[in-house]
Protein backbone atom coordinates (compact mmCIF):
# COMPACT_ATOMS: atom_id res chain seq x y z
CA UNK A 1 0.00 0.00 0.00
CA UNK A 2 1.44 3.57 -1.07
CA UNK A 3 1.94 6.49 1.14
CA UNK A 4 0.27 8.58 -1.74
CA UNK A 5 -0.94 8.55 -4.76
CA UNK A 6 -0.72 11.23 -6.99
CA UNK A 7 -3.43 10.60 -10.13
CA UNK A 8 -2.01 12.30 -13.30
CA UNK A 9 1.56 12.83 -14.85
CA UNK A 10 1.48 16.23 -15.99
CA UNK A 11 3.97 18.47 -14.16
CA UNK A 12 2.46 19.31 -11.14
CA UNK A 13 1.99 15.75 -10.66
CA UNK A 14 5.43 15.05 -11.31
CA UNK A 15 6.99 17.80 -9.03
CA UNK A 16 4.81 16.88 -5.94
CA UNK A 17 5.59 12.89 -6.36
CA UNK A 18 9.41 13.64 -7.00
CA UNK A 19 9.20 16.37 -3.38
CA UNK A 20 7.41 13.50 -1.85
CA UNK A 21 9.65 10.19 -3.08
CA UNK A 22 12.77 12.06 -1.80
CA UNK A 23 11.44 12.91 1.38
CA UNK A 24 11.10 8.94 1.97
CA UNK A 25 7.08 8.95 0.99
CA UNK A 26 6.21 5.70 -1.21
CA UNK A 27 4.65 7.38 -3.77
CA UNK A 28 2.23 5.71 -6.85
CA UNK A 29 1.98 8.04 -9.45
CA UNK A 30 -0.54 6.60 -12.17
CA UNK A 31 -0.95 8.50 -15.97
CA UNK A 32 -4.76 7.44 -18.01
CA UNK A 33 -1.90 8.28 -21.30
CA UNK A 34 0.89 5.71 -22.35
CA UNK A 35 3.25 8.63 -21.10
CA UNK A 36 4.10 11.53 -18.85
CA UNK A 37 3.72 15.39 -19.49
CA UNK A 38 0.09 16.61 -19.35
CA UNK A 39 -0.09 19.09 -21.48
CA UNK A 40 3.92 19.33 -21.82
CA UNK A 41 3.09 17.33 -24.63
CA UNK A 42 4.28 17.28 -29.03
CA UNK A 43 3.04 15.52 -31.89
CA UNK A 44 5.28 14.95 -35.26
CA UNK A 45 3.37 15.52 -38.66
CA UNK A 46 3.93 13.13 -41.93
CA UNK A 47 7.45 14.21 -43.06
CA UNK A 48 8.99 13.99 -39.75
CA UNK A 49 7.85 17.76 -38.72
CA UNK A 50 8.16 17.78 -35.09
CA UNK A 51 6.07 19.98 -33.07
CA UNK A 52 5.39 21.28 -29.02
CA UNK A 53 1.58 21.36 -28.40
CA UNK A 54 1.52 23.08 -25.22
CA UNK A 55 4.49 24.71 -23.81
CA UNK A 56 6.67 26.53 -26.44
CA UNK A 57 9.11 28.47 -23.87
CA UNK A 58 10.41 27.69 -20.30
CA UNK A 59 10.83 30.09 -17.58
CA UNK A 60 12.09 30.27 -14.17
CA UNK A 61 14.56 27.52 -15.15
CA UNK A 62 15.46 27.35 -11.42
CA UNK A 63 12.37 25.69 -10.81
CA UNK A 64 13.23 22.58 -12.11
CA UNK A 65 16.92 22.89 -11.64
CA UNK A 66 15.98 22.46 -7.78
CA UNK A 67 13.75 19.06 -9.38
CA UNK A 68 16.60 17.30 -10.68
CA UNK A 69 19.05 18.56 -8.09
CA UNK A 70 16.82 16.13 -5.87
CA UNK A 71 18.43 13.47 -7.44
CA UNK A 72 21.84 14.56 -7.97
CA UNK A 73 21.30 15.88 -11.45
CA UNK A 74 20.89 19.24 -12.85
CA UNK A 75 18.35 20.86 -15.32
CA UNK A 76 21.71 21.48 -17.36
CA UNK A 77 23.04 17.72 -16.95
CA UNK A 78 19.04 16.28 -18.01
CA UNK A 79 18.12 18.89 -21.17
CA UNK A 80 20.68 21.47 -21.83
CA UNK A 81 18.21 24.28 -22.30
CA UNK A 82 19.68 27.24 -24.33
CA UNK A 83 19.22 30.78 -23.48
CA UNK A 84 17.24 32.72 -26.21
CA UNK A 85 18.10 36.19 -27.38
CA UNK A 86 15.46 37.96 -28.59
CA UNK A 87 13.17 36.51 -26.17
CA UNK A 88 10.46 37.43 -28.47
CA UNK A 89 9.68 39.60 -31.75
CA UNK A 90 6.98 41.54 -31.76
CA UNK A 91 5.31 42.87 -34.90
CA UNK A 92 2.59 45.17 -35.66
CA UNK A 93 0.31 45.74 -38.73
CA UNK A 94 1.61 49.48 -39.55
CA UNK A 95 5.27 47.27 -40.26
CA UNK A 96 6.58 48.06 -36.48
CA UNK A 97 8.77 45.97 -35.33
CA UNK A 98 9.82 45.04 -31.41
CA UNK A 99 12.47 42.88 -30.71
CA UNK A 100 12.61 42.41 -26.74
CA UNK A 101 16.65 41.40 -26.01
CA UNK A 102 17.40 39.49 -23.36
CA UNK A 103 19.68 41.75 -22.10
CA UNK A 104 18.21 44.70 -20.18
CA UNK A 105 20.09 47.75 -21.78
CA UNK A 106 19.58 46.60 -25.21
CA UNK A 107 15.60 45.81 -24.56
CA UNK A 108 15.48 49.60 -23.21
CA UNK A 109 17.19 50.54 -26.08
CA UNK A 110 14.84 48.41 -28.56
CA UNK A 111 11.80 50.04 -26.74
CA UNK A 112 13.70 53.24 -27.41
CA UNK A 113 13.80 52.64 -30.81
CA UNK A 114 10.41 51.67 -31.55
CA UNK A 115 8.57 54.46 -29.67
CA UNK A 116 11.65 57.55 -28.70
CA UNK A 117 11.66 58.93 -25.37
CA UNK A 118 9.55 55.37 -24.48
CA UNK A 119 12.84 53.94 -22.63
CA UNK A 120 12.82 55.43 -20.08
CA UNK A 121 9.22 54.57 -19.11
CA UNK A 122 10.09 50.74 -20.47
CA UNK A 123 12.50 51.00 -17.44
CA UNK A 124 10.30 51.61 -14.93
CA UNK A 125 8.33 49.13 -16.14
CA UNK A 126 10.86 46.53 -15.26
CA UNK A 127 11.84 47.72 -12.01
CA UNK A 128 8.06 48.19 -10.73
CA UNK A 129 7.76 44.22 -12.38
CA UNK A 130 10.71 43.33 -10.24
CA UNK A 131 9.25 44.66 -7.08
CA UNK A 132 6.25 43.08 -7.65
CA UNK A 133 8.04 39.56 -8.41
CA UNK A 134 10.10 39.73 -5.19
CA UNK A 135 7.27 40.39 -3.02
CA UNK A 136 4.83 37.72 -5.09
CA UNK A 137 7.44 35.02 -4.88
CA UNK A 138 7.70 35.27 -0.72
CA UNK A 139 4.33 35.56 -0.06
CA UNK A 140 1.46 34.34 -2.69
CA UNK A 141 3.64 31.81 -4.38
CA UNK A 142 5.22 31.13 -1.25
CA UNK A 143 2.57 28.33 0.50
CA UNK A 144 -1.26 27.47 0.10
CA UNK A 145 -3.88 30.07 -0.28
CA UNK A 146 -6.05 28.92 2.64
CA UNK A 147 -7.96 31.45 4.82
CA UNK A 148 -6.87 35.12 4.96
CA UNK A 149 -4.66 35.06 7.76
CA UNK A 150 -2.52 32.05 6.37
CA UNK A 151 -1.16 35.30 3.36
CA UNK A 152 -1.41 37.41 5.69
CA UNK A 153 1.48 35.72 7.84
CA UNK A 154 3.81 35.96 4.74
CA UNK A 155 3.32 39.65 4.13
CA UNK A 156 6.25 41.59 6.14
CA UNK A 157 4.14 44.67 6.16
CA UNK A 158 1.05 46.57 4.56
CA UNK A 159 3.15 48.12 2.21
CA UNK A 160 3.07 44.46 0.66
CA UNK A 161 0.05 44.58 -0.47
CA UNK A 162 0.48 47.83 -2.28
CA UNK A 163 3.95 46.80 -4.01
CA UNK A 164 1.89 43.72 -5.47
CA UNK A 165 -0.11 45.38 -7.77
CA UNK A 166 -3.04 43.59 -6.99
CA UNK A 167 -5.48 46.40 -7.05
CA UNK A 168 -4.82 47.69 -10.77
CA UNK A 169 -5.14 45.81 -13.85
CA UNK A 170 -2.70 45.29 -15.63
CA UNK A 171 -4.10 47.34 -18.84
CA UNK A 172 -4.25 49.95 -16.12
CA UNK A 173 -0.75 49.86 -15.18
CA UNK A 174 0.15 49.83 -19.02
CA UNK A 175 -1.69 52.92 -19.69
CA UNK A 176 -0.22 54.63 -16.70
CA UNK A 177 3.29 53.77 -17.90
CA UNK A 178 3.37 54.32 -21.76
CA UNK A 179 1.84 56.51 -24.04
CA UNK A 180 3.05 54.69 -26.94
CA UNK A 181 -0.01 52.15 -27.38
CA UNK A 182 2.30 49.05 -29.06
CA UNK A 183 4.10 49.38 -25.91
CA UNK A 184 0.61 48.78 -23.76
CA UNK A 185 -0.26 46.34 -25.78
CA UNK A 186 3.10 44.27 -25.66
CA UNK A 187 2.77 44.67 -21.74
CA UNK A 188 -1.09 43.68 -21.82
CA UNK A 189 0.01 40.40 -23.51
CA UNK A 190 1.78 38.84 -20.55
CA UNK A 191 -1.80 38.23 -19.24
CA UNK A 192 -2.10 35.52 -22.16
CA UNK A 193 0.90 33.64 -20.28
CA UNK A 194 -1.67 32.50 -17.96
CA UNK A 195 -4.66 32.46 -19.74
CA UNK A 196 -6.19 35.56 -18.69
CA UNK A 197 -7.57 39.24 -19.86
CA UNK A 198 -6.35 42.87 -20.04
CA UNK A 199 -7.97 43.15 -16.58
CA UNK A 200 -6.39 40.52 -15.00
CA UNK A 201 -4.32 42.29 -11.88
CA UNK A 202 -1.18 44.20 -12.10
CA UNK A 203 0.54 41.89 -10.85
CA UNK A 204 0.92 39.76 -14.19
CA UNK A 205 3.74 42.19 -14.97
CA UNK A 206 6.26 40.72 -13.09
CA UNK A 207 6.43 38.18 -16.39
CA UNK A 208 8.12 40.88 -17.62
CA UNK A 209 10.62 40.78 -15.06
CA UNK A 210 11.32 37.22 -15.20
CA UNK A 211 11.31 36.99 -18.59
CA UNK A 212 14.80 39.33 -18.32
CA UNK A 213 15.87 38.45 -14.98
CA UNK A 214 15.85 34.80 -15.27
CA UNK A 215 15.62 34.42 -19.02
CA UNK A 216 13.67 32.71 -21.98
CA UNK A 217 14.69 29.14 -22.71
CA UNK A 218 14.23 26.29 -25.40
CA UNK A 219 14.91 22.70 -24.87
CA UNK A 220 16.97 21.10 -27.63
CA UNK A 221 14.11 18.28 -29.28
CA UNK A 222 11.41 20.68 -27.89
CA UNK A 223 9.78 22.08 -24.59
CA UNK A 224 8.29 17.88 -24.18
CA UNK A 225 11.76 16.53 -23.65
CA UNK A 226 11.15 17.57 -19.95
CA UNK A 227 8.65 15.00 -19.82
CA UNK A 228 10.91 11.83 -19.80
CA UNK A 229 13.24 13.56 -18.19
CA UNK A 230 11.39 14.25 -15.53
CA UNK A 231 10.44 10.74 -15.49
CA UNK A 232 13.70 9.59 -14.84
CA UNK A 233 14.03 11.65 -11.97
CA UNK A 234 11.05 9.83 -10.88
CA UNK A 235 12.61 6.70 -10.65
CA UNK A 236 16.03 7.63 -9.53
CA UNK A 237 13.59 9.39 -6.13
CA UNK A 238 11.97 5.92 -6.29
CA UNK A 239 8.56 6.50 -7.07
CA UNK A 240 6.62 3.82 -9.03
CA UNK A 241 4.93 5.41 -12.08
CA UNK A 242 1.95 3.41 -14.17
CA UNK A 243 0.63 4.65 -17.30
CA UNK A 244 -2.01 3.10 -19.22
CA UNK A 245 -3.74 3.19 -15.85
CA UNK A 246 -6.70 5.78 -15.89
CA UNK A 247 -8.54 6.75 -12.38
CA UNK A 248 -12.38 6.34 -12.26
CA UNK A 249 -12.95 7.24 -8.61
CA UNK A 250 -11.00 8.50 -5.74
CA UNK A 251 -12.26 6.41 -2.83
CA UNK A 252 -13.52 8.07 0.15
CA UNK A 253 -14.99 6.55 3.73
CA UNK A 254 -16.45 9.35 5.47
CA UNK A 255 -14.39 12.69 5.78
CA UNK A 256 -11.60 10.98 4.79
CA UNK A 257 -9.76 9.85 1.00
CA UNK A 258 -9.12 5.74 0.99
CA UNK A 259 -7.61 5.83 -2.34
CA UNK A 260 -8.33 5.60 -5.66
CA UNK A 261 -10.62 2.82 -8.33
CA UNK A 262 -9.19 2.28 -12.10
CA UNK A 263 -11.23 1.75 -14.64
CA UNK A 264 -11.09 -2.55 -15.46
CA UNK A 265 -12.42 -2.81 -11.52
CA UNK A 266 -9.12 -2.44 -9.54
CA UNK A 267 -8.61 -0.86 -6.21
CA UNK A 268 -5.69 1.05 -4.82
CA UNK A 269 -5.48 1.94 -0.92
CA UNK A 270 -3.32 5.21 0.02
CA UNK A 271 -4.58 7.51 2.81
CA UNK A 272 -3.23 10.38 0.51
CA UNK A 273 -4.23 11.05 -2.74
CA UNK A 274 -2.68 14.00 -4.93
CA UNK A 275 -4.90 15.29 -7.85
CA UNK A 276 -3.14 16.64 -10.85
CA UNK A 277 -6.73 17.00 -12.41
CA UNK A 278 -8.77 19.52 -13.57
CA UNK A 279 -10.87 20.30 -10.49
CA UNK A 280 -13.91 20.20 -12.59
CA UNK A 281 -13.03 17.10 -14.06
CA UNK A 282 -12.14 15.84 -9.89
CA UNK A 283 -15.54 16.84 -8.26
CA UNK A 284 -17.78 16.31 -11.54
CA UNK A 285 -16.44 12.67 -12.06
CA UNK A 286 -13.83 11.18 -9.55
CA UNK A 287 -15.05 12.31 -6.86
CA UNK A 288 -18.59 13.43 -6.91
CA UNK A 289 -19.30 16.62 -5.08
CA UNK A 290 -21.83 18.89 -5.72
CA UNK A 291 -20.56 21.80 -3.34
CA UNK A 292 -17.15 21.75 -4.36
CA UNK A 293 -17.86 21.57 -8.19
CA UNK A 294 -19.85 24.59 -7.63
CA UNK A 295 -16.94 26.36 -5.53
CA UNK A 296 -14.47 25.04 -8.18
CA UNK A 297 -16.66 26.81 -11.25
CA UNK A 298 -16.47 30.07 -9.05
CA UNK A 299 -13.23 30.34 -11.05
CA UNK A 300 -13.34 30.93 -14.61
CA UNK A 301 -11.21 29.31 -16.54
CA UNK A 302 -8.43 30.42 -19.05
CA UNK A 303 -8.36 30.82 -22.53
CA UNK A 304 -8.30 28.27 -24.63
CA UNK A 305 -6.51 28.11 -27.89
CA UNK A 306 -7.11 27.25 -31.93
CA UNK A 307 -3.23 25.77 -33.21
CA UNK A 308 -1.50 24.66 -36.30
CA UNK A 309 1.44 22.97 -36.55
CA UNK A 310 2.99 23.43 -39.65
CA UNK A 311 5.81 21.57 -41.47
CA UNK A 312 7.21 23.78 -44.15
CA UNK A 313 9.57 23.35 -47.17
CA UNK A 314 12.33 26.06 -46.94
CA UNK A 315 13.53 28.92 -44.24
CA UNK A 316 12.31 32.05 -43.38
CA UNK A 317 14.03 34.72 -43.94
CA UNK A 318 14.58 36.69 -40.34
CA UNK A 319 12.38 34.84 -38.69
CA UNK A 320 13.44 34.00 -35.01
CA UNK A 321 12.21 31.55 -33.07
CA UNK A 322 9.24 33.23 -31.45
CA UNK A 323 7.42 35.85 -33.00
CA UNK A 324 3.94 37.56 -32.07
CA UNK A 325 1.72 39.38 -35.09
CA UNK A 326 -0.32 41.79 -32.87
CA UNK A 327 -3.67 43.11 -34.07
CA UNK A 328 -4.42 46.72 -33.93
CA UNK A 329 -3.80 47.54 -30.63
CA UNK A 330 -6.85 49.24 -30.40
CA UNK A 331 -8.31 46.75 -30.13
CA UNK A 332 -6.35 44.47 -28.08
CA UNK A 333 -8.09 44.51 -24.79
CA UNK A 334 -11.55 43.52 -26.35
CA UNK A 335 -9.70 40.63 -28.46
CA UNK A 336 -8.83 39.23 -24.93
CA UNK A 337 -11.93 39.75 -23.49
CA UNK A 338 -14.04 38.62 -26.17
CA UNK A 339 -16.21 35.84 -26.16
CA UNK A 340 -16.11 34.94 -29.89
CA UNK A 341 -13.72 33.06 -31.53
CA UNK A 342 -11.41 36.76 -32.98
CA UNK A 343 -11.92 37.46 -36.81
CA UNK A 344 -9.04 39.85 -36.75
CA UNK A 345 -6.34 37.93 -34.39
CA UNK A 346 -2.79 38.50 -32.65
CA UNK A 347 -0.95 35.38 -33.55
CA UNK A 348 1.68 33.72 -31.82
CA UNK A 349 4.33 31.93 -34.10
CA UNK A 350 7.15 29.53 -32.68
CA UNK A 351 9.35 28.55 -34.88
CA UNK A 352 11.34 25.90 -32.98
CA UNK A 353 13.59 25.32 -36.32
CA UNK A 354 15.57 29.07 -35.75
CA UNK A 355 17.07 27.24 -32.88
CA UNK A 356 16.66 23.87 -33.34
CA UNK A 357 16.92 22.84 -36.41
CA UNK A 358 16.55 19.08 -35.88
CA UNK A 359 12.94 18.98 -35.17
CA UNK A 360 12.08 19.46 -38.74
CA UNK A 361 14.04 17.62 -42.17
CA UNK A 362 17.01 19.69 -43.37
CA UNK A 363 16.15 23.04 -44.65
CA UNK A 364 13.09 22.86 -43.67
CA UNK A 365 10.56 24.35 -40.50
CA UNK A 366 8.47 23.21 -37.73
CA UNK A 367 6.01 26.03 -36.44
CA UNK A 368 3.46 25.99 -33.78
CA UNK A 369 1.10 29.16 -34.28
CA UNK A 370 -1.07 30.20 -31.83
CA UNK A 371 -4.94 32.16 -31.51
CA UNK A 372 -6.18 32.67 -28.28
CA UNK A 373 -9.44 31.71 -28.42
CA UNK A 374 -12.47 31.55 -25.82
CA UNK A 375 -12.42 28.69 -23.36
CA UNK A 376 -15.38 26.22 -24.76
CA UNK A 377 -15.47 28.09 -28.17
CA UNK A 378 -17.25 27.27 -31.14
CA UNK A 379 -16.26 27.17 -34.92
CA UNK A 380 -16.15 26.25 -38.55
CA UNK A 381 -12.33 24.89 -37.70
CA UNK A 382 -11.27 23.81 -41.15
CA UNK A 383 -13.07 27.36 -42.31
CA UNK A 384 -10.66 29.33 -39.20
CA UNK A 385 -7.65 27.28 -40.24
CA UNK A 386 -7.23 28.61 -43.93
CA UNK A 387 -8.47 32.15 -42.10
CA UNK A 388 -5.38 31.87 -40.05
CA UNK A 389 -3.18 31.05 -42.81
CA UNK A 390 -4.77 33.97 -44.79
CA UNK A 391 -4.25 36.44 -41.74
CA UNK A 392 -0.28 35.41 -41.49
CA UNK A 393 -0.31 36.31 -45.50
CA UNK A 394 -1.28 39.24 -44.88
CA UNK A 395 1.13 40.15 -42.15
CA UNK A 396 3.93 38.87 -43.79
CA UNK A 397 4.51 35.60 -43.14
CA UNK A 398 2.68 33.69 -46.48
CA UNK A 399 3.09 30.09 -46.54
CA UNK A 400 0.98 28.95 -48.84
CA UNK A 401 3.27 27.24 -51.53
CA UNK A 402 5.13 26.03 -48.91
CA UNK A 403 2.83 23.67 -46.73
CA UNK A 404 4.29 20.14 -46.58
CA UNK A 405 2.34 19.05 -43.69
CA UNK A 406 -0.23 20.73 -41.27
CA UNK A 407 -2.29 19.39 -37.93
CA UNK A 408 -4.74 21.67 -36.10
CA UNK A 409 -5.53 21.66 -32.33
CA UNK A 410 -9.19 23.05 -31.73
CA UNK A 411 -10.55 23.52 -27.88
CA UNK A 412 -12.72 20.23 -28.09
CA UNK A 413 -9.60 18.18 -28.65
CA UNK A 414 -7.99 20.23 -25.61
CA UNK A 415 -10.80 19.62 -23.64
CA UNK A 416 -11.03 15.68 -24.52
CA UNK A 417 -7.62 15.16 -24.44
CA UNK A 418 -6.57 16.59 -21.08
CA UNK A 419 -9.98 16.72 -19.25
CA UNK A 420 -9.74 20.37 -19.32
CA UNK A 421 -12.99 22.34 -18.69
CA UNK A 422 -13.44 23.88 -21.98
CA UNK A 423 -10.44 23.21 -23.33
CA UNK A 424 -8.84 25.48 -20.94
CA UNK A 425 -5.11 25.63 -21.49
CA UNK A 426 -4.18 26.98 -18.34
CA UNK A 427 -7.09 26.15 -15.83
CA UNK A 428 -8.03 28.40 -14.05
CA UNK A 429 -8.19 32.33 -15.51
CA UNK A 430 -6.36 35.64 -13.14
CA UNK A 431 -8.89 37.62 -14.79
CA UNK A 432 -10.19 39.75 -12.10
CA UNK A 433 -9.24 40.92 -8.29
CA UNK A 434 -11.11 38.26 -6.80
CA UNK A 435 -9.56 35.39 -9.17
CA UNK A 436 -6.31 34.30 -6.99
CA UNK A 437 -9.37 33.53 -4.38
CA UNK A 438 -11.96 32.21 -6.48
CA UNK A 439 -9.07 29.54 -7.69
CA UNK A 440 -9.27 25.98 -6.12
CA UNK A 441 -6.95 25.73 -3.42
CA UNK A 442 -4.50 23.21 -2.64
CA UNK A 443 -6.19 21.17 0.04
CA UNK A 444 -9.20 18.83 -1.47
CA UNK A 445 -12.72 18.42 -0.41
CA UNK A 446 -11.99 15.34 2.15
CA UNK A 447 -9.37 14.68 4.38
CA UNK A 448 -6.32 13.51 2.90
CA UNK A 449 -6.89 14.82 -0.56
CA UNK A 450 -4.61 17.03 -2.58
CA UNK A 451 -4.93 19.63 -5.42
CA UNK A 452 -2.24 20.52 -8.09
CA UNK A 453 -1.56 21.70 -11.40
CA UNK A 454 -3.03 24.07 -13.36
CA UNK A 455 -7.07 24.66 -12.28
CA UNK A 456 -5.59 25.48 -8.55
CA UNK A 457 -3.20 28.05 -6.78
CA UNK A 458 -1.04 29.25 -7.98
CA UNK A 459 -2.50 28.77 -11.25
CA UNK A 460 -1.11 27.55 -14.66
CA UNK A 461 2.07 28.01 -16.36
CA UNK A 462 5.34 25.73 -16.35
CA UNK A 463 6.89 27.33 -13.66
CA UNK A 464 3.83 27.75 -11.57
CA UNK A 465 2.28 23.43 -11.91
CA UNK A 466 6.13 22.87 -10.80
CA UNK A 467 5.53 25.20 -7.63
CA UNK A 468 2.47 23.84 -7.18
CA UNK A 469 4.01 20.45 -6.41
CA UNK A 470 6.43 22.18 -4.06
CA UNK A 471 3.15 23.52 -2.02
CA UNK A 472 1.25 20.31 -2.12
CA UNK A 473 4.55 18.44 -1.16
CA UNK A 474 5.44 20.91 1.79
CA UNK A 475 1.54 19.99 2.99
CA UNK A 476 1.36 16.58 2.68
CA UNK A 477 4.69 16.44 4.73
CA UNK A 478 2.78 18.52 7.25
CA UNK A 479 -0.49 16.96 7.48
CA UNK A 480 1.18 13.39 8.25
CA UNK A 481 4.07 14.25 10.15
CA UNK A 482 7.81 12.98 10.67
CA UNK A 483 9.09 13.57 7.06
CA UNK A 484 10.61 16.75 5.68
CA UNK A 485 10.48 17.90 1.93
CA UNK A 486 13.17 19.75 0.32
CA UNK A 487 12.30 23.55 0.31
Amino acid sequence: MPDVIVVGGGVGGMAAALRLGVAGFDVLLLERRDHLGGKLDERTLPGGYRVDTGPSLLTLPGEFDQLFRLVGSSLAEAVSPVRLDPICSYRWPDGSRFEHRADRPAAVAEAERLSPGSGPAFDRFLDRAATVWDVAERTFLAGPMGPPGQLARRLRSPGDLLAIDALRTLAGRARRTFGDPRLVQWACRYATYSGSTAAAPATLACIAHVEQAFGAWWVPGGLAALAPALGRALAAAGVEVRTGAEVESVLTDGGSVRGVGLAGGERIAAGVVVANVDADHLYADLLTDGRALRRARRAPPSSSGFALLLGLAGRTEALGHHTVLFSDPAGYEAELATAIVPRDPTVYVANATASDPAVAPAGHESWFVLVTVPAGARADWDGYRDHVLDVLAGRGLDVSGRLRAVGVVTPDEIAKRYRARGGAIYGTSSSGRRAAFLRPGNRGARRGLYLVGGSSHPGGGLPLVARSGAIVARMVAEDTGGRTVAP
